[in-house]
């Protein structure tokens, strides 16, 4: 099943390597660089989807564990 989901893209020119550097902010450490927008944004996509192939490749090695954790309290007044 193939899911369209939306990322946000971060462009940021970079002086010492004079072209653009794209962060993909909602998926931590994805980035990507190009001498162009346009260039940047379609590596970024590479990356989006290399990043989400590996995600996939390791959700399916590994059981996901959800744990659920109770924790009472209580206040008193002073």
């Amino acid at each position: 099943m193939v899911k369209d989901l939306s990322y946000l893209i971060q462009l940021t020119y970079d002086d010492a390597y004079k072209g653009y550097v794209a962060d993909v902010v909602n998926l931590y450490g994805c980035m990507s660089q190009g001498k162009t927008k346009k260039e940047a944004t379609e590596n970024a996509k590479k990356a989006i989807k290399a990043y989400m192939e590996v995600i996939e490749k390791s959700s399916k090695s590994k059981p996901l564990v959800t744990e659920i954790i109770t924790v009472s309290t209580s206040f008193t007044s002073p």
